[in-house]
């Protein structure tokens, strides 16, 4: 016997594509997806072996999302090139979620590294680490730049770039080593973005890969230029030429509820 012929009841069938039976009774309901055979005696629904791809593809569309009404209509119109353009649209969806994910990990990422770094630094400590290439997005400041004005530059930036929500990316604050061997300590000169996945484009910033001298600082804003008079002479000390940019990340705001309490990253580039 051609077992592609054998009729299945509908439990069997649900069974057969880990559903509830209720599922089949509802579709069938609403014109969507209907049974071979309708017993006469009984009313039960009965389902062939030849339905099963198109049920497959059915609860695929469910899968992405996909409305009833638009697979409704889909059915009505059922063909090789409606599926396509049906599929394309849902892989450009799922393409874009997919990317979401990967910056929501790589922020997870981040603050996992950023509270093991809290347990275990000792804060006076000043290292050399590796960095590799990555882009920044950046907006110019000045040190007349109000807080509003900051607010409002990151908001376009974030827009621009379609950044969802502020978590998935991380901030920071650029200030030119040459002003800070000048005793500039407060010419920040760009506020930065840097966004997971980020192509890169012209106007994106590029930090060098490479050495990098890395320092904490905790407490006041005030007492921040004599941290960066102990990273200078630890430089001096050990032969080390800084250039570029200073990039100051906070990495504990999410854990503090005092100024007192937040700690600043330091990294500078090391000129080979």
């Amino acid at each position: 016997m051609n077992q592609s012929n054998k009729l299945l009841t509908i439990g069997q069938f649900a069974a057969m594509h880990g559903i509830n039976k209720k599922t089949l009774m509802w579709y069938d309901e609403i014109g969507l997806f209907q049974p071979a055979v309708i017993n006469p005696e009984n009313g039960y629904r009965c389902y062939n072996y030849y339905q099963s791809p198109i049920l497959e593809t059915i609860l695929l569309l469910r899968e992405l999302d996909v409305s009833i009404h638009d697979i409704q209509d889909f059915m009505k119109n059922r063909s090789a090139s409606s599926l396509k353009r049906l599929l394309e649209d849902k892989i450009a969806e799922l393409d874009l979620h997919i990317t979401h994910l990967q910056a929501v990990r790589t922020t997870l990422c981040t603050h996992h590294q950023n509270m093991s770094t809290l347990l275990t630094i000792d804060l006076s400590e000043i290292s050399v680490i590796e960095r590799p290439e990555r882009c920044l997005v950046t907006v110019d400041v000045t040190p007349e730049t109000s807080f509003e004005e900051e607010v409002e530059l990151i908001t376009a930036e974030t827009e621009k770039y379609q950044l969802g929500r502020l978590h998935d990316a991380s901030y920071g604050s650029m200030i030119p080593v040459s002003s800070l061997l000048a005793g500039s300590y407060n010419d920040y000169s760009k506020l930065f973005i840097e966004i997971p996945f980020l192509p890169y484009q012209p106007s994106l910033h590029l930090p060098p890969a490479g050495k990098y001298l890395r320092a904490f600082h905790k407490g006041a804003w005030d007492k921040l230029p004599l941290r960066y008079e102990e990273i200078f002479a630890f430089a001096k000390n050990h032969n080390l030429t800084l250039h570029g940019y200073s990039y100051e990340t906070g990495i504990n705001e999410n854990v503090i509820d005092r100024i007192d309490d937040y700690i600043i990253q330091i990294e500078i580039p090391i000129k080979e």
